[in-house]
């Protein structure tokens, strides 16, 4: 299977309709330029799982500032523009109208992180629930997915699993792992989640882990 097939059975594997959710592959998000299209999101994606991971990073849902216009977990529309993301090619030109691009503390911590550690060409990256949980009226909020929510990402999260199953898993928050776990998944283990000031904690969990896996 392509990699780009693997970017559809995922999306598909996504639920559309919901209220409170916005899904950052098929929905239009206001702002966005027509270079980020939903062919050119799901395309994104197709790149960035261009690769046979050792790591599939697993955080909690997508963020305004980051997945709901980068198509990518952990990923702003800034770093794309950098060519910060191993895989994905450069857009060649804004994916937003916004005077400034898209920046995430979390999605910058995690790059630079997985750099770091020289795993950032073997890594992807997914969320628990690979949508948007917003504040109703404000879809430049970010909330805390319901436990009802968050198993609207099981199905998706098994695919991935699925086609990587080399891969050793790694939650980032409590939320992930609770995903997980109640998936069945087997995990190499539990890390901070990075935003909040759990930077350090983040950075020096993964690295832990990296080396046991190692």
């Amino acid at each position: 299977m392509s990699n780009k097939e693997l970017a559809e059975q995922l999306v598909s594997l996504v639920p559309t309709g919901r209220a409170g959710l916005f899904h950052p592959w098929l929905q239009t998000c206001p702002g966005d330029t027509d270079l980020n299209s939903s062919d050119a999101r799901i395309n994104r994606l197709a790149e960035h799982l261009a690769c046979r991971p050792e790591f599939i990073v697993v955080g909690e849902a997508s963020g305004y500032l980051g997945m709901r216009r980068s198509a990518i977990a952990f990923t702003s529309e800034r770093l794309l523009l950098e060519g910060e993301i191993p895989r994905v090619a450069v857009p060649a030109g804004r994916l937003t109208t916004r005077r400034l691009p898209y920046s995430e503390p979390s999605a910058t911590i995690v790059w630079k992180t997985l750099k770091k550690l020289g795993i950032a060409e073997s890594t992807v990256l997914w969320n628990a629930l690979p949508m948007h949980p917003y504040k109703e009226g404000d879809f430049e909020s970010n909330r805390t997915p319901t436990d009802a929510e968050l198993m609207l990402g099981a199905p998706a999260m098994q695919r991935m699993v699925e086609a990587f199953p080399e891969a050793a898993v790694v939650a980032v928050g409590r939320k992930a792992e609770l995903l997980l776990q109640r998936m069945g998944v087997k995990t190499a283990g539990q890390v901070r989640h990075p935003a909040n000031g759990g930077a350090t904690e983040f950075a020096a969990g993964l690295h832990r882990l990296v080396a046991l896996q190692g």
